[in-house]
């Protein structure tokens, strides 16, 4: 797979730190160059950051492949039941071009030739995820109190 990230007015930025992730692996790569991903039938999510751009996210959605018809006529269910459990009877679109500032939907259908897969936006506005906020610390304990058995009356069911 093609990850190439660009701005809102199509010009392409290469280097950009990409991370794809799928129910089978994940791999960190530049932005302009191909990287061989773990075939899925599972969705993979992929995000791109460059220090002078806001974040670029995407989802690529995996369809079944040749392959998988092919065993279901030739080979029967078999075939067709090892390679959906192992995710080689699914191919991701080829070459994806990710859009700053912007999360964009791209399916193995719509991929003409030799061409980028054309994406569609989702509306969504991407945060990086080096932007999310860490969780804030718990509090350290208060300064301890003795805690006596009148104090834990109030937990009882009153009397009939």
């Amino acid at each position: 797979m093609t990850i190439e990230t660009k701005t809102a007015s199509g010009q392409l930025v290469a280097g950009a730190d990409c991370k794809w992730t799928n129910d089978r692996g994940s791999a960190s790569v530049k932005s302009g160059v191909s990287t061989l991903v773990r075939r899925s039938n599972d969705d993979m999510n992929i995000e791109c950051n460059h220090p002078e751009h806001k974040a670029a996210t995407a989802k690529a959605i995996s369809r079944a492949n040749a392959g998988m018809f092919g065993n279901i006529l030739i080979g029967g269910g078999i075939g067709a039941v090892i390679d959906h459990n192992q995710g080689t009877a699914y191919t991701y679109p080829t070459w994806v071009q990710l859009v700053y500032g912007k999360a964009l939907l791209f399916d193995r259908r719509d991929q003409k030739e030799d061409l980028p897969t054309p994406g569609s936006d989702t509306g969504v506005v991407p945060v990086a995820s080096a932007e999310i906020a860490a969780p804030t610390a718990p509090r350290p304990p208060q300064e301890r109190t003795r805690v006596t058995m009148d104090d834990l009356g109030g937990l009882l069911p009153p009397l009939p």
